[in-house]
């Protein structure tokens, strides 16, 4: 166990260069071996994970460039364990819906690689060593959009090589201003998360860092009008691709904010506090209307998804345990839903090889199994009540009605919203006569998809119903994280803020 998270940055990486050595008619096996594994092993995260433990567990360390403080530096807490197990879970339940047989073997590499730097950021608590992983995320993905995707694949893959690259440079211009800030009144050089999250920087260095950080992270998310990379990447991108990118490496934005933004300048998130809403809920309301208008099915579902990350960032930035509580538990829910309608357009496009709705209409007489996991998982996308998607969804806007109740009524229409779009998409599709020669010998989900997405639908009803396993380690360490935050406050209104709005006893 003192190596365990070693073990699960590197098992897929080193796999990936066995799986060189695999024959061709043996990689799919391989690789969903491999994922298997690593899923396992993720698991024993959750079973060796002890709640009633403040601080980061699992830790490692080892020395790197001792001279300027930089570390191999691992840990987990209640705001990562989860995205680790998402992480690999959603990656093998990709590779089990695999029906890409061209050039199979790079890909399943590639997707090997790419999980071994999900699991790296999540896991990586050196500033340098999550820069790292969070580049080497760029490649595989790049690769995989660019070389299994549709007729714009090379457009698609270099806007969004192009948007996260800058905003990862500005980022890192952000760490190396911090580093420096921290040199200048500590006498030492540190890039370790956990001393810069009690490091206090003034007020004025924390809104430049701020800055750099919101505009890596907001790039990532992505955030309006960082945006527009989205929607050609997911609807180029292979099924897989589309997948992996909407279940987990969006949520690396919004886990930025959360594990850098929010601990190490308080006062900034107080400060930029509404101005980031009203983004949010720009990103709600626009990208929802945006959905509506769309003929595409997979194009609804990406700027869906923008829709629903919108409310993940305003929860986050509630700044109280409910709103941030809330927005970790909805990067869970909306990785596994948004995941699992990419595969459900991926299984209809296989069959017909389009995705638009004006082709389809009656498909639930041909398909009625499609159909009602369709159904279902739609929704748990627009929050109905005992599906998973309605848990994180409530939880930050109750967090969020704490700091502004006419905000919240307006974000509250993403529920009203994403009915309208996501249930019109759905009449269209599958309902009324049945007009098309070419859907009416249409085949029902295979064993294999079957495999892929029943897991998913389980996981949707029953963490719907019965979220406290993995809500009470996530709001454990996001209470820790407040009442830090409370005591790092340099301004009185963020200290004003986080007493009000959170009952902070400050002897705790």
């Amino acid at each position: 166990m003192d190596s365990l998270l070693t073990l699960l940055i590197f098992f897929p990486a080193i796999a990936a260069l066995f799986g060189y050595m695999i024959e061709k008619e043996n990689i799919r096996a391989y690789g969903i071996t491999i994922t298997a594994i690593e899923f396992l092993l993720s698991l024993m995260l959750w079973f060796g994970y002890d709640a009633s433990v403040v601080g980061y567990q699992f830790v490692e360390h080892a020395p790197m460039v001792a001279a300027f403080g930089i570390s191999y530096d691992l840990g987990i807490d209640g705001i990562s364990l989860f995205l680790i197990i998402m992480s690999t879970f959603m990656t093998m339940i990709a590779l089990i819906g695999l029906t890409i047989t061209e050039n199979l073997k790079n890909l399943i590499i590639s997707i090997l690689v790419l999980e071994m730097t999900m699991v790296g950021v999540f896991a990586a608590l050196d500033v340098i060593l999550f820069y790292i992983f969070w580049e080497l995320s760029l490649v595989p993905m790049l690769y995989i959009i660019g070389a299994w995707g549709s007729k714009l694949r090379i457009y698609a893959a270099v806007k969004f090589f192009l948007y996260t690259f800058a905003g990862s440079l500005v980022m890192l211009l952000g760490i190396l201003y911090a580093a420096y800030l921290y040199h200048q009144e500590m006498g030492v050089w540190s890039f370790s998360i956990a001393d810069w999250q009690m490091f206090q920087f003034s007020f004025r260095d924390q809104l430049w860092l701020f800055g750099a950080f919101f505009f890596g992270f907001a790039i990532k998310v992505p955030m309006v009008p960082f945006h527009t990379w989205l929607p050609y990447a997911h609807g180029q991108a292979p099924t897989i691709g589309s997948v992996i990118l909407a279940a987990v490496l969006l949520k690396m934005g919004t886990y930025g904010f959360v594990r850098f933004s929010l601990p190490m300048l308080p006062d900034a998130s107080v400060y930029f506090m509404i101005p980031v809403a009203v983004l949010a809920l720009i990103m709600i309301v626009y990208t929802a209307m945006v959905a509506y208008a769309q003929e595409d099915m997979k194009q609804v579902i990406a700027y869906s998804s923008v829709s629903h990350m919108g409310v993940i960032v305003l929860g986050t930035f509630a700044m109280n345990a409910e709103g941030i509580t809330g927005s970790l538990f909805l990067m869970l829910s909306h990785g596994i839903v948004s995941g699992a309608l990419f595969m459900l357009v991926g299984v209809i496009y296989d069959r017909r090889h389009t995705k638009m709705m004006s082709e389809f209409g009656g498909l639930a007489s041909v398909m009625p199994i499609y159909a009602t996991i369709f159904a279902i998982l739609l929704m748990a996308s627009v929050g109905l009540p005992l599906t998973i998607g309605f848990v994180g969804e409530f939880l930050s806007l109750l967090g969020f009605y704490a700091v502004s109740p006419i905000m919240t009524a307006i974000a509250g229409t993403t529920i009203i919203l994403g009915a309208v779009y996501m249930l019109s998409l759905y009449k269209k599709s599958f309902f009324g006569p049945l007009t098309n020669e070419k859907n009416k010998n249409l085949t029902d989900l295979t064993k294999q998809e079957l495999t892929a997405l029943v897991p998913l639908v389980a996981l949707v009803v029953i963490l719907g119903v019965y979220p406290k396993p993995m809500l009470d380690p996530i709001d454990g360490s996001v209470k820790e994280m407040i009442v830090n935050m409370d005591k790092k406050a340099v301004t009185q209104e963020a200290k004003d803020m986080f007493v009000k709005a959170n009952s902070i006893v400050k002897d705790k």
